[in-house]
Order: C-alpha cells, then structure tokens, then sequence
C-alpha cells in the first residue's frame, strides 16, 4: 500500500475518468484509500472493476462510457448523482497522443486526440457544472508538458494539450465566483503499463532520463499526489494553475548533462 499525506476525503465524492489504468488507476485509489466515494469511468468495465476491487463496494461506483459521447457522459453523471446524490471533485484524466510527424500526419490522428483531450474536458465540464456549484467542488484535469513546451514529433499532441491548459485557466476565472477551483496537473513521462515497453529500449530510457534532475520517470502514484493535494482544501486559494509534476524536466533549457 502506498504511503499518503492524509486529506479530508471522507464523505467527498470523486469522479475520475480514464480510471481503468495508469494515472487514472493511480488517482482513483488514492482517493479510495483517503476515504473519499469514488466513480470510476472508462471504456472498459472490467477494468474499472480492477481498479476498485480491494476497496470498500458502498464507496465506487464503475461507469463504462465514452468520454467523447456527450449523451453517454450525461447519461453517467446522471447515474452517478442519482447514486450517491452530489458531486464534490471531478478528475479529468482520459487522454490519448499518437506520434504526429508533419510528413506522415493523417486528419484522423489529429480527430482522435482532439476529441478525448479537448472535447471530452468540455464535454465533462459541462455535464458536471450545476453539480460541482452545488457543492463549491473542483476540477483538475491532467494535462502534459507537451502542453507547456514544444515536442520532436508531437505537434498535434502539444496542440491539444496546449488547448486544454487555456481552458482550464480560463474556466478558473469564469467559475471561480461560483467557488469552483479548475487547475491542471502537467506531468511529463509516466511508467505506467502503456509505456513501460518503450522504457525497456535502452536508448529510449538513456535519453528520458537525460532530461529528468531526479533520475527517473513518474509513477502514477506521483500524479495521484500532486491531484490529491489540488483537490484539497489546503489548496483552497489555487485556482487556474498549471502545476508540472515532471521531475525537473521544464527546469532545462533542453541542454544535455554535463558529462
């Protein structure tokens, strides 16, 4: 069991989409194991299932959905505040990058990763905005440094991500007299089952690791952290920011180490 600064999640209810694996997973049981009511939402059940199979069957709720549907999102919100009868924290997680080479970039590319990192967080926020007034609650959504800093062969991913940084700024300056905090969490390279092959190329990890001043990738339970603090009240004044958690990688000009 990981070890957790401890927050008051108790009687919080939390919705975490994209929870079936990695930082979702990562996010979902660090609420679960503060104490909070956590739905659970993703494409695929089963997974779901997975992510909240040791905690507590009263305090999760598993909504398979498409993050992209806006009616199949309305329709799961509105099972979940039918379930549990509020919404205090939303966690927009669900993303998707594939490599975007000018030369080799095909308009669907470019479709599939608009619509899961720019429509689906407006899709969510919408369909969860009268609930999280009700309860002053907030959003965090999890974005990327690709979304801060420009990447080799990522320019449609940096574009998206690039998008919903100024949506989550911008939000926070609409919804803030309501009492609704929006903030983003930017992580960079997370070792998590989707990546983990790349990291066992051996060239692929020496050049990661060039760029990280700690010497290692993120955890999901890295990103679970600095969202659990967000979320918190003890980040009660934070809201419209964009918070790296990356490991040193922004810190760089993009020099290499010194040998």
């Amino acid at each position: 069991m990981i070890a957790w600064a401890r927050y008051p999640y108790d009687g919080q209810v939390v919705l975490v989409t994209g929870a079936g694996s990695g930082i979702g997973r990562g996010i979902a049981q660090g609420f679960l194991e503060q104490g909070a009511t956590v739905a659970v939402l993703g494409r695929t059940a089963d997974s779901l299932r997975t992510t909240v199979r040791e905690h507590p069957e009263d305090r999760s709720l598993v909504l398979a959905c498409d993050v992209t549907d806006r009616a199949d999102v309305e329709r799961s919100v509105a099972e979940l505040l039918a379930h549990f009868g509020r919404l205090d924290i939303v966690i927009s997680n669900a993303g998707w990058c594939e490599p975007s080479a000018l030369e080799t970039f095909e308009d669907d590319a470019w479709a599939r990763m608009h619509a899961v990192n720019v429509d689906a967080f407006l899709i969510l926020a919408r369909a969860t905005l009268s609930a999280l007034k009700s309860s002053a609650g907030n959003i965090v959504a999890i974005s990327s440094v690709s979304g801060i800093r420009g990447d080799w062969n990522q320019f449609a991913y940096n574009a998206t991500k690039g998008a919903l940084n100024a949506m989550v700024q911008s939000l926070a300056l609409d919804l803030g007299a309501h009492g609704v905090r929006v903030n983003a969490v930017a992580p960079a390279f997370t070792d998590t089952q989707l990546t983990r092959q790349r990291l066992e190329d051996p060239l692929f990890a020496a050049r990661l690791l060039d760029r990280l001043a700690l010497d290692r990738p993120a955890t999901p339970a890295d990103i679970a952290r600095a969202v659990l603090f967000l979320a918190s009240p003890d980040a009660g004044y934070i809201t419209g920011a964009i918070i790296p958690v990356d490991g040193g990688t922004t810190a760089s000009s993009g020099t290499p180490r010194p040998l």
